[in-house]
């Protein structure tokens, strides 16, 4: 079984967050350190610690992660412009909550690579 996580409890309401979607899935709240005028995470809400844990009967679900963040950005306004979404695995990846989680990012030009302030130019 896996330990409990941050994302855990906020999936149980024991501590609070920016919930922005939620259905019987899938819960999406805003990032409290925001890399983007736009961030927001997209979790499942079965624990998943990394992406190496992610079994084929969960393809749906991790799926689902992906669509809910174009559904976002859709009644946002923001899907024409652009968005980035990002999962981390492991420490050398940048994971510091063991459950896996979509970082949707938007809201301002984003670099390339990842850690730069740099718009990527268009071939």
């Amino acid at each position: 079984m896996l330990m409990s996580t941050i994302f855990t409890k906020i999936i149980e309401r024991e501590i609070p967050a920016d919930i922005v979607y939620e259905d019987e899935q899938v819960l999406a709240f805003r990032d409290i350190n925001p890399q983007a005028p736009h961030h927001v995470l997209i979790i499942p809400k079965k624990p998943i610690a990394t992406i190496n844990d992610i079994a084929p009967e969960d393809e749906a679900l991790v799926g689902k992660l992906f669509t809910t963040a174009a559904k976002l950005a859709k009644e946002w306004g923001i899907s024409e412009q652009g968005y980035r979404v990002v999962m981390n695995c492991n420490e050398y990846g940048g994971q510091t909550v063991y459950h896996i989680h979509l970082h949707m990012l938007a809201g301002k030009p984003m670099g390339w690579p990842p850690y730069s302030n740099t718009p990527k130019q268009s071939a």
